[in-house]
């Protein structure tokens, strides 16, 4: 497998494992605002999103990886949040989550970030033991919140 940087090219392949990881964590699909929001951050270049494809096809995607950038006011340095990461149904059990996670880490090590980030849900066992397995650890120093912001 290969791991490729996406850029607007790569949308119409792309969206539709998008689409997949959204409605794996119980997102309505929405596949023309899911083309439309990654199409945003690609040309404002707001996240950084690899690709997993096969060694001898451009066609067929194995999985994907998005990243945000932010920043530690306590380190003084970047960070990077890896957002989202999905692997194909059909490509599980290939390292595929690995190889991009592991691109990811060499691209937070190129830009001098202090820490790649990362989320998932409390019952995502699989994904909990593969970050473990790349050398994340849980954080047992801070406590992390969210605040729900509405439209009302």
């Amino acid at each position: 497998m290969r791991i490729t940087q996406a850029t607007l090219e790569h949308l119409d392949l792309l969206t539709p494992l998008f689409v997949k990881y959204r409605e794996f964590y119980g997102a309505l699909p929405f596949p023309d605002s899911s083309r439309a929001f990654l199409e945003k951050r690609l040309r404002r270049k707001e996240s950084v999103i690899y690709l997993a494809l096969p060694d001898d096809d451009d066609k067929k995607l194995l999985g994907f990886c998005q990243l945000y950038p932010s920043f530690s006011s306590l380190s003084l340095k970047r960070v990077w949040i890896l957002n989202d990461i999905y692997v194909a149904e059909d490509a599980r059990r290939q390292l595929v989550a690995d190889n991009l996670i592991r691109t990811a880490k060499k691209m937070a090590k190129d830009t001098h970030a202090v820490r790649l980030r990362v989320s998932t849900s409390s019952n995502n066992q699989v994904a909990q033991k593969t970050y473990e397995s790349i050398g994340f650890r849980e954080d047992t120093e801070f406590k992390n919140y969210t605040l729900p912001i509405s439209e009302d």
